[in-house]
């Protein structure tokens, strides 16, 4: 698997605290990479370091094929970044701002891209309007079309739905993943946990460093016993006394519409936990999974992180 950002053992100190403290990842190419973590955790620092806006205090890190801190005009032709609050000249239409920036790459069809990408986020009608009419999804749209005007293989996107409407923020997502189906490696950085196990391959957590890394599927797996609640109109004793026999349940828990359990390998032991129930005399009126949310991943992982401190 090749790989399309590299870090190393990426450090930032300032005077007086350490910002990134030694991390170490690898994002493959094509897949959408979360980036989550508190405020202060160092999400942004990680970013301003990957793209060359500020240098690391040790450690190495490559993007696109290029280490970070060395010739970086060169890397700017390769990546594209959707800061946090993108700015643009608001009296300009939207058509003269991305000219504009255009004029910063060469080797560029500037107004064959501009089209392009103005018809990708949906504004194309409204090209020759001011900035300034537009809605703030609108303005994060065109900015995500500015770090693209010249077909970067690796996208940074550092809060790209923050402070958006519903509507707005599901546009911004859909365009995210019209990004990955083009082959472009997104670097997510984000809040918004649900959006992130909606788009994202797989996740770092960090706070300083980093505390976790995987799938949201697999981090779930790690952190949480998977569990089948089953819904019966009663519970009689001996059903419970015949399920803790099963050699494969962790716990049984009760409550008003029937049992939660936690059982190992859900697939192949959900028939003979159920076969069991019903020869126990219950009456089952559904069974289904228990899901833990990334969300509940996430806040488990940090009150970990904050326990062994």
């Amino acid at each position: 698997m090749a790989f399309s950002i590299k870090a190393e053992n990426l450090k930032k100190a300032f005077a007086d605290f350490i910002a990134v403290d030694s991390i170490s990842f690898a994002v493959n190419e094509g897949e959408i990479f979360g980036f989550l973590g508190p405020n202060g955790a160092g999400k942004t620092t990680t970013i301003r370091m990957l793209t060359g806006m500020i240098a690391p205090s040790s450690g190495y890190a490559e993007v696109a094929g290029f280490p970070i801190e060395h010739n970086m005009e060169k890397l700017h032709e390769f990546i594209g970044l959707l800061t946090e609050s993108p700015g643009f000249y608001e009296r300009l239409s939207a058509i003269r701002n991305l000219e504009y920036f255009a004029g910063f790459y060469s080797n560029i069809d500037a107004q064959k891209q501009i089209q392009k990408h103005l018809k990708l986020i949906d504004l194309w009608e409204r090209k020759d309007d001011k900035v300034k009419t537009f809605s703030k999804g609108m303005k994060q749209r065109l900015a995500i079309a500015r770090s693209l005007l010249h077909e970067p293989k690796v996208v940074f996107l550092d809060e790209p739905t923050a402070g958006l409407d519903p509507e707005s923020a599901q546009n911004v997502r859909q365009l995210i993943l019209k990004l990955k189906n083009e082959g472009r490696t997104i670097f997510l950085s984000t809040h918004n946990l649900s959006e992130a196990e909606l788009l994202c391959d797989r996740i770092a957590v960090i706070k300083t460093q980093i505390i976790a890394l995987d799938t949201p599927e697999n981090l779930h797996n790690q952190l949480f016993r998977r569990e089948l609640i089953i819904e019966m109109d009663s519970i009689k004793p001996n059903i419970i006394n015949n399920i803790k026999n099963l050699n494969f349940i962790h716990s049984i828990n009760q409550n008003d519409n029937g049992l939660i359990i936690q059982i190992d390998n859900i697939e192949e032991n959900r028939p003979i936990l159920v076969k069991c129930i019903v020869e126990s005399g219950g009456m089952i009126q559904g069974v289904f999974e228990k899901k833990h949310s990334l969300e509940d991943v996430y806040i488990s992982l940090l009150h970990k992180e904050d326990n062994e401190i």
